[in-house]
């Protein structure tokens, strides 16, 4: 999840809703400026008992986040608590439960990205053999309990836990037991943006099932491929979902800005504290009927807080965010913007990705979506065939057109060999998640906890 920083311009009060359509379309950027974000979460454990370390311990989260500084990265503080870091790389956070999460800076190639993702892995391994921490690869956490793992200061968080359960059952697990890749991606232009979203959105179960990576809760199978996946389905339905308003005619910046209008606000920023807005409108606030700042009217960056606490499948803010995807280890964090940067980046690849997906009806999207979680690349699809087959298209489109790309590294090798692990999950049929399993059900015996050895990066 965002961490809040200041932006040039955020201060300025919105006086139309112009000014809300205009983030969307200040995204747009020719294709030679278009650029890669990869985002990646992951669990922090303790090596001598395999629990997840608070924040004021002795070589708990907040000594991890103050030995990042010897490596450049500059402190962001709430509250007089280091709660995220910045830096050349990006930023690193931390989501409510203490799971580390590096935002990645946004890169020209797929090559670069690696690069990033291999010099922060291990910038956290030499921190971690020091304060007896390791850090795990995993959708959902494989043993513990709500009550086990600690609670980050932040202060969106706080509203956030205490809202939660008034809207679903499983919004605590997504803020406290998920982790995640996501990968975020610029369009040209308005019609650029409804294309790529459509694409994007309707074959997001199929990310979910090649990087479903989170079969056990609380130490034994839970009965899904990426349980975390199963989690959006009851966090908030107000603020989740597959969005079946992108696909009718007319989509564009202000059909997005009045859907993230009637989300349901979380929280103000002022004077450097969280206020407690939770369950209002924003559409209020632009009236300046918020009861919380009576007579006040939202700033632009009241607005861009806002757009980053709804949570669909896809999310536009000035760029689209990919979130499908279980969290896993180091190549298929790599995986992720190949897969998508394939479709989406390429003229020709993302003509035939839409010629795969414009048929389907809303229905048969919405039960993808449900059924990708439990069975993986198992699941029928709306071809008629299992997702399996469906994903073995999808990333021969996708290796074409990283192909086209010709992004090219030092040794001439192209962006497509990052593929390699997917295409091995989709022709074998499977997935992280049933390897876990057949190893649960194999040599370990029943017995979970080798997972933090072999999950570990």
């Amino acid at each position: 999840m965002s961490t809040r920083t200041e932006a040039s311009g955020d201060a300025a009060t919105i006086d139309s809703r112009a000014d809300l359509v205009a983030v969307f379309a200040r995204g747009e950027k020719p294709r030679e400026a278009w650029r890669i974000g990869t985002e990646h979460e992951k669990f922090v454990f303790r090596t001598r008992d395999l629990r997840a370390p608070s924040y004021a311990e002795p070589g708990g989260i907040r000594d991890l986040l103050r030995g990042f500084t010897r490596f450049g990265w500059e402190p962001v503080e709430e509250a007089g608590n280091v709660i995220a870091l910045t830096g050349p790389d990006g930023g690193i956070s931390l989501e409510p439960a203490g799971q580390l999460e590096l935002s990645g800076a946004p890169l020209k190639t797929i090559h670069e990205t690696c690069a990033e993702v291999g010099r922060h892995l291990f910038q956290c391994r030499e921190l971690g053999e020091e304060l007896g921490l390791g850090f795990l690869g995993l959708g959902f956490h494989p043993t513990a309990a709500r009550a086990d793992l600690p609670v980050m200061p932040k202060g969106r968080y706080a509203i956030m836990r205490a809202y939660m359960p008034k809207v679903g059952t499983l919004g605590l697990d997504m803020m406290l037991r998920t982790c995640t890749t996501q990968v975020n991606l610029d369009y040209a232009s308005e019609a650029d943006m409804v294309r790529k979203f459509r694409v994007s959105l309707a074959l997001q179960p199929v990310a979910t099932a090649l990087f479903a990576n989170s079969p056990f809760t609380e130490g034994r199978p839970n009965g899904f491929r990426s349980f975390r996946a199963h989690v959006w389905t009851d966090t908030d339905n107000q603020r989740t979902g597959m969005l079946p308003f992108v696909f009718e005619d007319g989509f564009g910046y202000e059909r997005y800005a009045d859907y993230a209008l009637d989300v349901p606000m979380y929280f103000v920023f002022r004077n450097g504290r969280y206020i407690d807005c939770a369950g209002a409108s924003f559409r209020a606030f632009l009236a300046g009927c918020l009861p919380q700042l009576p007579g006040e009217r939202p700033t632009l960056g009241d607005w861009k807080d806002h757009l980053s606490t709804a949570f669909p499948e896809v999310r536009m803010k000035s760029f689209l965010e990919m979130r499908g995807a279980d969290g896993g280890p180091q190549g298929r964090i790599c995986a992720l913007p190949a897969f998508w940067v394939g479709l989406l980046y390429d003229s020709i690849a993302l003509d035939s990705a839409w010629e795969l997906v414009k048929d389907w009806s809303m229905e048969s999207r919405e039960a993808l979506r449900l059924a990708a979680p439990r069975h993986g690349l198992a699941a029928p699809s709306p071809c008629g065939r299992t997702l399996q087959a469906l994903a073995l298209d999808v990333l021969a489109i996708a290796e074409a057109g990283l192909q086209r790309r010709a992004a090219l590294d030092a040794g001439g090798a192209s962006e497509a060999g990052f593929l390699s692990p997917l295409w091995e999950i989709a022709h074998s049929g499977q997935t992280l998640a049933d390897r876990w399993l057949e190893r649960f059900h194999g040599p370990w015996g029943g017995d979970v906890t080798p997972i933090f050895t072999e999950a570990r990066f």
